[in-house]
């Protein structure tokens, strides 16, 4: 008889299947927690990293504090000495027209005549309205003297004499009124002739033959625009700080860049007296002779004035100016990293460089090349730079000698 086999190892052996699986799950769970946790972190990266990645990096310093070297320029547009906008005062169909854009014309000439039919007709209506008033008047006149004849005689009332003195007068003032009427007319059909009230030039029109002409239109335009152009006002913005530096009478160098090489001599003839606030510059006029008709209004010119020499003038690279709708500014970096834009005024610009008249203070930290499209408020990386002011020179530092033992 074969002795029987203990219990114990299938007990065993029945207990390692399930344990087997249950280390293999759980060490495929532990797999799969790390994979989704790794897969988390590097999602939780890239986005850190896209985040400061859109934050640009620009580079930041404050603005150099140099000498001036004596000399303003200021941009400016360029205007007629005299302009006047030519419009009808009456209705009607533009009947010829004898000028036209850049046509030189003299005080009275003639640009255009218009056709008034409505106009006509209301003057030979008051002529003849005039006429019968007169005629009444006239009767008006014999009859109150008969009555002031037959009064002393008591052959007519002194009511009826009174009435006929009262209707005199009325016949006289209905004259006068209808002779008011007909002169008014009259000076409307002085109208149907557009004329130049100045020597100059046209230099907008905005009619042509058989055009109708409404007075009462709510959008109606000039017919013409004629400008004095002999002389030229040419109207800058002067920074506040030299505004005592140029008194009337100062003559300085204009030029424009349609005449490369060309210079014009510009006299100020008058200033506002007034600083705006919130560009802080004083609008001063100045006066260009154009005898030779070389200069047009409306141009750009820029002129430079002499305003003697100037320290602490601050000066910043050419690249930190931003030009758009609002002006000239630059982007200045706060204690928060953040974005500030600030309008400023050009005193002088040197090429690389520009003198800065006002706008900016001296521990403004001035982006030096900003982004495209950069805006205020905008989170930016600053890569401080030293000021070329205040950095120290190495011109004399010596290389240390080495010594041997």
């Amino acid at each position: 008889m074969l002795p029987e086999t203990p219990a114990e190892p299938r007990q065993r052996s029945r207990w390692k299947m399930p344990l087997a699986a249950v280390i293999f799950i759980g060490g495929a769970a532990f797999l799969a927690f790390m994979g989704i946790e790794s897969r988390e972190q590097s999602v939780a990266q890239l986005k850190t990293k896209a985040a400061e990645r859109a934050v640009p990096t620009v580079a930041a310093a404050a603005p150099a504090v140099e000498q001036s070297i004596g000399v303003l320029d200021l941009p400016g547009r360029l205007d007629a000495y005299y302009q006047a906008a030519l419009f009808a005062r009456v209705n009607g169909y533009v009947a010829s027209r004898n000028a036209d854009i850049g046509t030189r014309v003299k005080t009275g000439d003639v640009l255009a005549t218009i056709d008034a039919p409505d106009l006509d007709q209301q003057l030979s209506q008051a002529e003849s309205d005039l006429v019968n008033a007169k005629a009444n008047a006239a009767l008006a006149k014999v009859t109150n003297a008969r009555y002031q004849a037959l009064l002393p005689s008591n052959y007519v009332t002194h009511q009826a004499a009174d009435e006929k003195k009262a209707d005199l007068d009325a016949k006289n003032a209905l004259v006068k009124s209808e002779q008011a009427n007909v002169d008014r007319l009259k000076a409307l059909t002085e109208y149907k002739r557009i004329v130049a009230p100045f020597d100059g030039i046209v230099t907008v029109r905005n009619t042509d033959v058989g055009n109708l002409i409404n007075t009462g239109s709510a959008t109606g335009s000039e017919m013409f625009v004629v400008a004095d152009v002999h002389k030229l006002r040419l109207y800058v913005n002067v920074p506040q700080a030299y505004v005592p530096m140029i008194p009337t009478g100062t003559v300085g160098i204009l030029t424009v860049p349609e005449r490369p090489g060309k210079t014009y001599e510009a006299k100020v003839e008058a200033s506002s007296g007034a600083v705006d606030a919130a560009s802080g510059t004083t609008r001063m006029q100045l006066i260009v002779d154009n005898a030779a008709g070389e200069l047009m209004p409306g141009a750009y010119a820029n002129v430079r004035l002499k305003v003697g020499s100037k320290h602490n003038v601050l000066v910043v690279p050419s690249s930190a100016i931003i030009f758009d709708k609002e002006g000239l500014r630059v982007a200045t970096v706060g204690t928060d990293d953040k974005v500030n834009l600030k309008s400023i005024t050009i005193g002088r610009d040197r090429g690389a460089t520009v003198e800065i008249a006002s706008g900016l203070a001296p521990e403004d930290r001035v982006i030096e090349s900003p982004p495209d499209g950069i805006d205020d408020g905008d989170k930016v990386n600053v890569k401080e730079k030293p000021n070329p002011a205040n950095a120290p020179s190495t011109s004399n530092t010596s290389a240390p000698s080495n010594k041997k033992g």
